[in-house]
């Protein structure tokens, strides 16, 4: 599955817990990937568009993609409890084969909350930055930060480190561009909303969507806009 991992990531595979390895499966993605291969049939998305891959935060707004971030071109390609592994594994069928001028990535939410050694997410997330480099040099990565949430705020520290870690890589290449997807779901007292859930104080409702694309929306707009054939 990885193609490059470094000793350290090596060594902390056989550390992990069992919820990492019950994650570490990319195969379990095939079927979501067969319905990609699908709908790239029945409508091939044009080259040069925005792919938005990730997990369920980007999987469960596919649908409400197009719509929310128009005029931009999006192929919506989440597929929801995905890890940074599995984004790594898929590159190639949900983002490298439409030859995109952007990706956007939000991965790290279920790792965080699998306990995958820090190391390793953000070792999968350098390995996709790096093979994008090599076969799109010219294609800018937007990686977003892990979301807070109501029902993850134990395992938000882990996340915060990772957060940390994907900002510093993004500030020193400049194709790769930092969103930061926790300030706006934060109160004034820095403390996360509570009203922007369904149920399960994980996935967004319709407020907590709003915001998500908003937030996608304004990391996209000064930089890819320009790149739209009606501009």
């Amino acid at each position: 599955m990885f193609r490059r991992i470094p000793l350290l990531a090596a060594l902390l595979l056989f550390v992990a817990p069992a919820g990492f390895a019950q994650q570490d499966d990319p195969a379990r993605w095939e079927s979501a990937m067969q319905a990609f291969d699908e709908q790239d049939r029945a409508s091939p998305p044009p080259e040069g568009a925005i792919v938005l891959t990730g997990s369920s935060s980007i999987a469960r707004w596919n649908d409400q993609a197009v719509k929310a971030l128009a005029p931009l071109t999006v192929i919506p390609r989440g597929f929801g409890g995905s890890t940074m592994g599995d984004a790594l594994y898929h590159l190639d069928r949900v983002a490298l084969r439409y030859k995109p001028r952007a990706i956007l990535i939000y991965e790290g939410d279920n790792d965080t909350w699998a306990r995958i050694p820090e190391a390793i997410i953000v070792d999968n997330f350098k390995q996709i930055v790096a093979r994008v480099h090599e076969e799109l040099p010219e294609t800018r990565i937007y990686v977003m930060s892990v979301k807070p949430s109501v029902a993850r705020v134990e395992v938000f520290a882990a996340a915060k480190n990772v957060n940390g870690q994907l900002k510093a890589i993004a500030e020193a290449d400049p194709l790769v561009h930092y969103v930061d997807a926790v300030t706006p779901f934060l109160k004034a007292d820095g403390s996360v909303m509570t009203d922007i859930f369904v149920a399960d104080n994980l996935h967004f409702n319709d407020l907590g969507n709003l915001i998500w694309g908003s937030t996608i929306r304004a990391a996209l707009m000064p930089r890819e806009a320009r790149y739209e054939k009606w501009y």
